[in-house]
């Protein structure tokens, strides 16, 4: 199998095409540990001048640390990597020198929901404690799984925007505020256990459950 590979770098929307590949026939190739990101220095110029192969995976699917999937260049790779370990957008999964072919992770990450809890804390504690007891009853109405960081919670998008904006306008809760900001955004900043919680459950969209959204 053979094709031209095309793709972009990072922030870049524009597509880049380096040349043809020849996807390698026989037993998988097996990645134990991630070489960098595409975003480093050392690699920056590299990926310039090389083929690049895309392994493309879903929200579930980056999840997880051992995986056999086929990257879009046809090349088979088994990836198996230490416990606690995370693939994320732009890690370099394997740098071919023969073939000057590098094989790049594009993790296709939904929008996350973004609370912000910040104003409640120049309110009373009596008020502080009725408004987050009434955005967890909410959020729990609706079986929305959430990670809470600071005085943000994040909570997936297991149902379509419009609805989960709807829930928020219905309640309107006073002092919060939301939005939708992409999930790379918010891969930084959690650990992988809650990683999985938020994407791995908007990547099983539609066998979840959600309410209309009632006062």
């Amino acid at each position: 199998m053979s094709g031209t590979i095309t793709h972009t770098h990072g922030a870049d929307a524009t597509p880049h095409t380096h040349g043809e590949m020849t996807a390698p026939s026989g037993k998988p190739t097996r990645v134990d540990a991630l070489l960098g990101k595409e975003t480093d220095e050392e690699w920056a110029g590299r990926l310039d001048n090389a083929v690049v192969d895309v392994l493309s995976l879903d929200q579930w699917e980056a999840q997880k640390s051992r995986l056999r999937r086929t990257t879009i260049g046809g090349r088979e790779l088994a990836v198996s990597l230490d416990r606690g370990i995370q693939l994320q957008d732009g890690d370099i999964l394997l740098w071919d020198e023969p073939a000057n072919t590098v094989v790049v992770a594009r993790i296709n990450l939904k929008d996350v929901l973004e609370i912000d809890l910040s104003a409640l804390v120049d309110v009373t504690p009596e008020k502080m404690i009725q408004t987050c007891l009434e955005l967890g009853h909410a959020v729990g109405n609706q079986h929305w799984p959430a990670v809470v960081k600071g005085m943000k919670v994040y909570v997936p998008l297991t149902v379509d925007k419009a609805v989960m904006g709807s829930v928020m306008r219905t309640h309107d809760f006073e002092g919060i505020e939301y939005t939708f900001i992409p999930g790379a955004e918010v891969i930084p900043y959690i650990a992988p256990h809650e990683a999985r919680r938020l994407f791995g459950a908007a990547a099983r969209e539609g066998e979840g459950h959600t309410h209309d959204p009632l006062v």
